[in-house]
């Protein structure tokens, strides 16, 4: 009997993908840093039995209605914004994400992405690298305290609550808006569940966690900066499409926030002279929210492991879909 055909859209490491070669036909892309081209992608699924999927990579009725053989689409992201899994459904696809995992180390980033925004830390660094540390001065690149303040997180998923376990580390007072209210984050880290225009008036930091959805599609957009404190510190470590990116350069201008973290945006990867890129009180970062070795190994074993287990067994560890 053949081994399922499975086609990798990134180059992985070998010594994680050989074991698996011994069940699974697996051909990857060649190139680690460089999405597959689309005329390849196309090609390539027209043979597959399995697709493993980066964020980059649009698996949409196009790809499907010429993928006969394809059965399940593993992608490597919690979120699957870049698959119509409606469509995938229709066509008897199972599609499998990589949630759990990653929580921590997802979690570690945001809230040192928040640091580094509020105490100037990219900025600390290039004047120190620039030479410009000649002297002392009381309010040489002063930033914002993060202790015993309120940080608002927008999107109480597993995510968000564990940003919230280490803002309760920091002594802050931690309100959440969600579209269902999260009684075990309350009970536990003592989350004040807030209505999102209350939400936004009142935290010091409004962290941005939500998942992408119709409605949640642009839900920062000026009016929200407006609500906000002249000292809060916007960050996002979800998707860039929930941010309206120009109404949060202007906020930024303007004065309604004092500075923004990026870890996300709205078009990826961003060029050097993006408009937010031009502004000293935000720090952009190059979505790298699972970026450690040992989160990342997690994941693309995890796709794997889905792929096994589906031809194997028919079932999937972490199913987005029901087949």
């Amino acid at each position: 009997m053949s081994k399922p055909s499975v086609y990798i859209t990134r180059k992985l490491p070998e010594d994680l993908v050989e074991s698996y070669r011994e069940v699974l036909d697996i051909e990857m892309w060649d190139r680690e840093e460089e999405p597959v081209e689309r005329s390849h992608l196309l090609k390539k699924s027209r043979t597959a039995d399995a697709l493993l999927t980066m964020l980059s990579d649009k698996v949409d009725n196009e790809l499907l209605d010429g993928a006969d053989r394809l059965k399940m689409v593993a992608n490597l992201a919690v979120g699957y914004d870049n698959i119509d899994v409606e469509a995938a459904t229709d066509h008897g696809v199972q599609v499998t994400n990589t949630p759990d995992v990653l929580t921590d180390t997802t979690a570690d980033l945001v809230f040192g992405l928040l640091m580094a925004t509020a105490r100037r830390l990219m900025e600390a660094e290039q004047f120190v690298k620039e030479g410009n540390w000649t002297n002392w001065s009381p309010l040489l690149l002063a930033g914002t305290d993060i202790h015993h303040k309120k940080i608002g997180i927008v999107g109480m998923g597993r995510i968000g609550q564990s940003i919230a376990k280490r803002a309760k580390g920091f002594d802050m007072d931690v309100l959440y808006h969600n579209r269902s209210r999260h009684r075990e984050a309350e009970e536990q880290l003592g989350a004040v569940y807030t209505e999102f225009e209350d939400l936004l008036e009142s935290a010091d930091y409004v962290v941005c966690m939500a998942p992408l959805t119709e409605e949640t599609n642009g839900m920062f957009r000026v009016e929200q900066f407006k609500k906000m404190k002249k000292e809060a510190i916007f960050i996002n470590g979800s998707r860039g499409q929930l941010v309206d990116e120009k109404d949060l350069y202007d906020a930024l201008v303007e004065g309604e926030i004092a500075g923004a973290g990026l870890d996300v945006f709205e078009e990826e990867p961003i060029s050097a002279d993006h408009l937010l890129l031009q502004l000293e009180q935000v720090v952009a970062l190059p979505h790298i929210g699972s970026a450690t070795k040992e989160t990342r190994y997690k994941m693309m074993e995890l796709c794997l492991e889905n792929i096994k287990h589906y031809f194997e067994e028919g079932r999937v560890q972490t199913p987005v879909n029901d087949i």
